[in-house]
């Protein structure tokens, strides 16, 4: 996720617990969905969806997040 913000990630997730936080729980939530899609935790196809737009709004805010502090760091 982000490539381009590799070093930045490192940074914040280190100096911001927020953001390390935020960062555990899209985490988790890839792997949650990818478990349920392989079957190998039972889901309906409606918990996935919701699982799905939470793990994209977490990934919006933590964008939000780098761009701010790529700011501030000159970049």
């Amino acid at each position: 996720m982000f490539p381009e913000y590799r070093h930045l990630i490192t940074q914040l997730k280190a100096e911001n617990a927020h953001f390390a936080a935020l960062f555990q729980r899209h985490n988790a939530l890839d792997q949650e969905i990818q478990n349920r899609e392989a079957g190998i935790v039972p889901s309906s196809g409606n918990e996935v969806e919701v699982l799905k737009k939470e793990k994209l709004h977490l990934k919006d805010k933590l964008y939000g997040m780098l761009r701010a502090a790529d700011g501030k760091n000159g970049g």
